[in-house]
């Protein structure tokens, strides 16, 4: 199936005028189409190869920078590689920024006093985080978000990882102020998940990553919450505490960018990235320093598959002033 098949029409209103297209790369590219099983029907392969050609180009060029030590990570092209930035976020970001707040707040954190944290932690090394997951075309990394921060307190408590079910959460907690594909946030999913006594696991009710009918039942559910805690905005000091104390934690980030779309390796740094305008939710589960440059980092989880990045994971910059806004909307389940 076309990855971007829905958002096959906004490529024909484009000028008629055909794309100049480069063709030494046409071996290139008819590869990237088998790797990623693309098929376009009519005009949609040339305007689609002239948008991955575009992509390839700026790829290029940020890692001739990289080399030249520019930059502190890596690009790569991906199975992305054929949609514009508009409508990609269109896709993959949904309207998160329409998002409804819930019925109840969350209770404040509050660091626990005469702690010393660890200079690192992985909660992946400690069992804590199931594999990564893949959203596919549905605006659902909040449902991700909250049921990866689930899994992680439902295994601190009972010692067992179990994973749950994001697609009970995208089509069951409307009432929540939740719009499966659209729109949502963890704090939603996690009042959801506490009315209704607990959420499915991933294996009694599987994502196809449309809305579809609820189909929660009880006698499957595989984990609950109690409520909700909400981190002081912005403040990177306290997602680290949190982060070694608690366990992965949900986050709220500016996603928006290309750099972002096709990372590969090494730690993140966008300086056009936002602290507010946030577009995506994903799922902190550590932190460390690179032993070669020494920058901070945080180890985030995405929902984009293990295709994506390095295995399914981004290093965002640490200690850079809230860098892409890791710590503005920062939450985990209570259990």
């Amino acid at each position: 199936m076309n990855f971007y098949l829905c958002l096959a029409s906004l490529c024909l209103g484009i000028a008629a005028a055909a794309p100049q297209l480069d063709p030494t790369l046409d071996a290139k590219w008819e590869q990237w189409k088998s790797q990623h099983r693309r098929t376009y029907g009519g005009n949609e392969d040339n305007w689609r190869r002239a948008t991955w050609e575009k992509n390839l180009r700026m790829i290029e060029m940020h890692n001739l920078e990289y080399r030249a030590g520019k930059h502190s990570f890596r690009m790569e092209m991906n199975k992305f590689g054929d949609t514009t930035n508009e409508e990609f976020r269109q896709v993959m970001n949904g309207f998160t920024e329409k998002r409804f707040q819930g019925k109840t707040k969350g209770n404040l954190f509050r660091e626990p006093p005469f702690v010393k944290i660890p200079e690192s932690i992985d909660w992946r090394k400690k069992g804590a985080v199931t594999p990564a997951k893949n959203q596919g075309v549905c605006g659902s990394s909040w449902a991700f978000s909250a049921t990866g921060s689930l899994e992680g307190q439902w295994f601190l408590k009972t010692g067992k990882l179990v994973s749950l079910s994001e697609q009970n959460l995208v089509d069951c907690s409307a009432a929540e102020g939740s719009c499966g594909c659209e729109t949502g946030s963890p704090e939603n999913a996690f009042v959801y998940v506490k009315e209704h006594g607990g959420i499915d696991t991933e294996e009694s009710y599987p994502y196809i990553g449309m809305v579809g009918n609820c189909q929660y039942k009880a006698e499957t559910a595989g984990a609950n919450v109690t409520g909700y805690v909400d981190l002081p905005s912005t403040d990177e000091s306290a997602l680290k505490m949190a982060v070694a104390t608690v366990g992965p934690i949900s986050v709220y980030i500016d996603a928006g960018h290309l750099s972002f779309r096709f990372y590969e390796s090494g730690v993140y740094y966008e300086p056009e990235c936002s602290s507010y305008e946030l577009t995506h939710y994903m799922l902190v589960v550590g932190y460390n320093v690179d032993e070669g440059t020494e920058e901070k980092y945080w180890i985030v989880k995405n929902s984009w598959g293990e295709d994506w990045g390095d295995k399914g994971y981004i290093s965002m910059a640490r200690d850079e002033y809230n860098h892409c806004g890791i710590a503005t909307e920062a939450t985990y389940p209570k259990v």
